[in-house]
């Protein structure tokens, strides 16, 4: 069994992504080609934003769009710039405002959704003000496990504190809140096209999404090496460096993977996934003890991961191990907050009070899901979960 089964994927769009991949090596145009542009134009109009600019990877994605709005460029003075992050999230999140020069700063995560709490935001806010030490200047909010993170609640406390909103959605894209895509939450949202991710290629790839004409204009232009995009048809332009940019291009092999991958996902691939996610819910309700995922009215998640919070007392390691015994892949999304990773000792960023997150750390299991799992499937790994619950 596979924890996300991307061969049974490929198995049943096979024609369409060989096809295009050999459109693609017969017409030889590996980097722009025309699939990178038809697959942003689809990709904007699905999330609802004016702009999709595709990129090398969901990392760089988030690195550009903080670039874009000159996040840890100097001008505070002595004060380096503060971006709040949830301390449950893949390293990425953090990494990137440190990359760019700014702070990371650690806050905690709502035990129910995974997802960052609006309360927790305005205190680590409050603090850092206090402080003194470090300027407020964005939030990145975490689509975690395929669900929107509570946007109305964060926008209050970015326009209370004149912050940047941004969404990392590299995990919730399809995932919706009241009628609206991820991705179209924040004042610029990014993804990744990671091949485990909801909408994933055969490598690595990105996206940034913007409403914002001059800030889409930025984005292309620090993914090119800083490449002047105000004359497209002049070519001497293209030598034309106006920036510090960086390398960081979706391939035409890569976007026209996904075209086939991301009709197949908008068809029938969200609708089956939450299916698999209602056959767990149903049969793991009763499991005592055991936290299920919860999905408020008006949301709806793409199921990135299905995550369950062990029982006080269930010994983690010995479920896994189980499990496995049985055939049965597990995983841990994460095993570790982000304020105690190493890459942070002894800067700021490690100053965080999280218990939220370092007590999820210590008790999510994530099953396997993806939408080609059977109901007969899905059935032996409930059955197998329980007994194994059941015996420990």
């Amino acid at each position: 069994m596979e924890f996300r089964d991307l061969k049974r994927q490929y198995q049943t769009i096979k024609t369409e992504i060989d096809k295009g991949i050999m459109e693609v090596v017969s017409s030889s145009h590996f980097i722009s080609g025309m699939q990178v542009k038809e697959l942003e134009n689809k990709l904007a109009a699905y999330v609802g934003v004016n702009h999709c600019i595709s990129c090398g990877n969901g990392t760089d994605a988030i690195s550009i769009a903080l670039m874009a709005h000159g996040i840890g460029e100097a001008g505070g003075g002595n004060k380096c710039d503060a971006v709040f992050v949830p301390d449950f999230t893949f390293f990425s999140s953090g990494e990137c405002p440190a990359t760019v020069g700014a702070t990371p700063i650690f806050v905690d995560v709502r035990q129910d959704t995974y997802n960052i709490d609006a309360v927790s935001l305005e205190h680590v806010i409050k603090r850092v003000l206090l402080t003194g030490k470090l300027r407020p200047r964005a939030v990145i909010a975490v689509d975690l496990f395929g669900l929107p993170a509570d946007y109305g609640a964060l926008r209050r406390v970015c326009e209370k504190y004149e912050l940047l909103l941004l969404e990392d959605g590299a995990q919730g894209f399809g995932g919706m809140f009241e009628g609206k895509r991820a991705c179209s939450f924040g004042d610029v949202a990014t993804t990744s096209f990671f091949p485990a991710k909801p909408l994933g290629c055969y490598g690595d790839g990105g996206a940034i999404f913007t409403d914002d004409d001059e800030i889409a204009s930025l984005c292309r232009s620090i993914a090119v090496h800083g490449k002047d995009m105000g004359q497209p048809d002049n070519p001497d332009s293209k030598y034309n460096n106006v920036r510090l940019g960086m390398n960081s291009r979706l391939d035409t092999l890569q976007a026209a993977i996904l075209l086939p991958k991301f009709k197949a996902f908008m068809n029938y691939e969200l609708i089956a996934i939450n299916r698999v996610a209602s056959i767990y819910n149903s049969q793991l309700r009763d499991i005592t003890g055991l936290v299920l995922p919860a999905i408020a009215d008006g949301f709806y998640s793409s199921w990135a991961q299905y995550t369950v919070q062990l029982p006080e007392g269930a010994e983690r390691i010995v479920v896994q191990a189980k499990m496995r015994e049985a055939g049965i892949p597990t995983m841990i999304y994460y095993v570790k907050p982000m304020h105690m990773q190493e890459a942070f000792a002894g800067t700021e960023s490690a100053l965080a009070d999280c218990p939220v997150t370092e007590k999820l750390c210590k008790s999510v299991l994530c099953l396997p899901i993806h939408p080609y799992l059977t109901e007969s499937e899905v059935d032996f790994i409930c059955k197998t979960f329980k007994n194994i619950l059941h015996q420990i």
